[in-house]
């Protein structure tokens, strides 16, 4: 497996992008869903990115990339259709050990980014070490049919179950089969179908008193 799985926490981070075009621009949108911090060189950019940077959600450097660029960045990613550019933004980040993708170019990255499911707390990274783009795209439209906007919500009544159980001195590994009856009787099709006497009824049974779906819900958000 040439490929180490991470899922990398950039809240509050410092990312830079280079280049302005479609690519770019989705390259962006992720980036700003994940909390982070972005500056985008470009000489020419997208309509989308321009309105982000007069919301001042996005840095934007209308100007050709220099090296400095990614001096105190913690990420990078290039997304240009200039080759030689492309290679000398991975040659400086390199240089810095930064973490760096080029966008198409597997060879030029120290690490790839998979197609991903998203579904708010649920997320799935399909990858196929950079061979098949149109394969991974294909198994992330078939997951999205297989799972729905619910798991977001059973996943936060889970993390809401978990910390009160925790708050309350269960020790992990005590409770952790309760967990799994949760799961296996059925509580992500009660979310699904919002149900919730079934539900409040199923944790009553597990965990006893005062586990109520929209209590847990509510001190989870």
């Amino acid at each position: 497996m040439r490929y180490y799985p991470v899922n990398l926490d950039i809240q509050n981070r410092k990312c830079l992008v280079v280049g302005g075009g479609s690519v770019s621009t989705r390259k962006v949108m992720t980036l700003l869903e994940c909390g982070a911090i972005i500056t985008v060189v470009s000489p020419d950019v997208s309509e989308e990115l321009l309105e982000l940077a007069e919301k001042k959600m996005i840095e934007l450097k209308k100007r050709h990339y220099e090296a400095s660029d990614i001096n105190g960045i913690f990420l990078v990613v290039g997304a240009t259709d200039n080759e030689e550019l492309n290679w000398q933004i991975n040659k400086d980040a390199e240089r810095q050990y930064k973490l760096c993708n080029i966008a198409d170019r597997p060879e030029a990255c120290n690490f790839i980014l998979p197609s991903i499911v998203n579904r708010g707390n649920l997320v799935i990274a399909i990858s196929t070490s950079g061979k098949s783009p149109a394969f991974a795209k294909k198994m992330r439209q078939d997951l999205e049919k297989q799972f729905g906007e619910e798991y977001d919500e059973f996943l936060q009544l889970m993390g809401a179950i978990r910390k009160k159980a925790l708050s309350e001195k269960h020790e992990p590994e005590a409770h952790k089969h309760l967990f799994e009856q949760l799961i296996n009787r059925g509580l992500v099709d009660m979310v699904r179908n919002h149900d919730e006497e079934r539900i409040n009824s199923l944790l009553l049974e597990i965990f006893g008193k005062g586990y109520r779906f929209a209590k847990l819900i509510k001190a989870d958000n």
